[in-house]
């Protein structure tokens, strides 16, 4: 007799998956360049002219073959989820791999890759047209190529800048 864990998986499975798809019937649905047929001569004849020395326009555009891809793999996470639970031998490992694959891996993804966009912004902030680092430089060239004009933010004007920040602040009183 096999156990619980095996046969809610087996039925899920069971119920969702096709075991032999059809590539005909299961390929995305057809749309308007699926019924598109390319352009043949009327007859042989018609397209050579007079001429004894023209080239046919068959041999110079040649109708273009389309190639027959393979099928898409199933790429969706049910199968990875199913296959995961194959292994489950109580009712608390099912939950246990439906929590980690539903909610703990997916917060950690979202984590990761927010630190990550955090550390680029964090890194990124300083970022100066003066100076002699690789970044700058690459900056100065990217803006030359585009004829762009570069800033000029001299010590004048960042301290104009600061000066009217905490006036404004302050509103005039020291």
């Amino acid at each position: 007799m096999s156990s619980a864990p095996i046969d809610i998986a087996s039925a899920i499975q069971s119920a969702s998956v096709k075991r032999h798809p059809s590539p005909h019937h299961d390929l995305n649905p057809s749309t308007a360049a699926s019924s598109k047929q390319p352009v043949e001569p009327a007859s042989p004849t018609s397209s050579v002219s007079s001429n004894a020395n023209s080239i046919p326009d068959s041999a110079l555009k040649p109708i273009p073959k389309r190639a027959n891809l393979p099928p898409l793999p199933d790429m969706r996470f049910e199968e990875s989820y199913l296959a995961s639970l194959q292994g489950a031998e109580s009712y608390w490992r099912i939950a246990w791999i439906t929590g980690r694959d539903q909610v703990i891996l997916p917060l950690v993804q979202g984590m990761l890759w927010t630190l990550l966009l955090s550390g680029w912004r964090y890194w990124n902030r300083g970022a100066h047209f003066r100076g002699a680092s690789l970044g700058s430089k690459v900056r100065r060239w990217w803006w030359n190529v585009n004829n762009w004009k570069i800033p000029e933010e001299t010590q004048e004007k960042v301290s104009e800048k600061v000066g009217e920040f905490y006036t404004a602040q302050l509103g005039g009183h020291d």
